[in-house]
């Protein structure tokens, strides 16, 4: 007994089949030059009239439903707009030339918005890559790129929008760290060129399903939550005191060692090891220390 093979049914050009799930793709509409169209329509008016005056009654009727029926599909597409046409409910095409055209009458037509939008999302409180809770929010340049997917694919393409960019924001806070305490790791304060570019590739690939491309991407809003902020900030205070202080270390270091060099190849003065260390270390208070020293002359001998 042979076994039956299921044989998947094709989709519609233009459309989804329900079984395959394939992405519906846009493509362009029938629809004739509507200036044209209403010359040849006025031309018609004038004759219905002609046929009422020549006693035609039957054939005038039937050219006024006629007449009706034509002018149904007039329709208008405005700058930066597209409109998406359904005939019975199966996607037909998609017209985004402006002005005045003409399409079958028994056609369906939504306009979709071309025109770039921003997306600027609510302070979201979420955990970093090192557990401590953040504030962060992110502002997103987006437009509409694909409307057979925008408008079939997805319920609400503006909701859609909203809520992938929330999630998204979501997993990028939890990659980085608010701020970057070992060297050679990308943190959220820091690198904000290269956690934008991140977002905008996650919310590239997230949207791209309904037809949407992200312009930019780039956060707006970040911050510690209130209840460590203090302690935070604490911890930036201490890391910038403890940078600021070994570079003072470092360059007095390097003050005293030219000076002993300089001491020892003009031949100022000869010093043993124990009066160098004794000025290694007078000189190290100097240079060091946060208020100004109090010399103390001694006129008498150098030792």
């Amino acid at each position: 007994m042979n076994e039956l093979q299921h044989v998947p049914t094709p989709a519609p050009q233009g459309g989804v089949s329900p079984r395959s799930g394939v992405a519906s793709v846009e493509r362009p509409a029938f629809g004739l030059p509507g200036v044209p169209v209403f010359l040849a329509w006025l031309v018609a008016v004038v004759g219905n009239f002609w046929l009422l005056l020549n006693d035609f009654p039957g054939a005038a009727a039937a050219l006024a439903v006629l007449l009706v029926f034509v002018v149904i599909g007039f329709f208008i597409v405005q700058p930066n707009q597209a409109t998406n046409l359904t005939l019975f409910g199966r996607y037909v095409g998609t017209e985004r030339r402006n002005g005045l055209y003409w399409t079958n009458p028994l056609t369906v037509r939504r306009s979709v918005s071309l025109r770039i939008r921003n997306f600027n999302s609510e302070r979201l409180k979420v955990n970093d890559a090192a557990g401590s809770p953040i504030e962060i929010a992110a502002v997103i340049v987006w437009r509409v790129v694909d409307t057979a997917r925008a408008v079939f694919d997805v319920e609400d393409y503006a909701q859609f929008v909203a809520i992938q960019a929330e999630t998204a924001l979501r997993h990028l806070a939890s990659q980085y760290p608010y701020d970057e305490y070992e060297d050679g790791r990308m943190s959220l304060r820091g690198n904000a060129d290269e956690v934008a570019e991140a977002l905008g590739q996650e919310l590239a690939t997230r949207l791209r399903h309904a037809g949407v491309e992200v312009l930019e991407a780039r956060l707006s809003h970040l911050a510690y939550s209130p209840e460590i902020a203090g302690a935070m900030l604490q911890r930036q205070q201490a890391s910038a005191i403890i940078a600021a202080r070994a570079q003072i270390v470092q360059g007095a270091v390097g003050m005293v060692e030219m000076a002993l060099k300089q001491l020892s190849d003009q031949d100022i003065v000869q010093l043993d090891e124990e009066r160098k260390a004794q000025m290694v270390s007078n000189l190290l208070v100097v240079l060091t220390s946060e208020r100004g020293t109090q010399p103390v002359v001694n006129a008498g001998s150098l030792y």
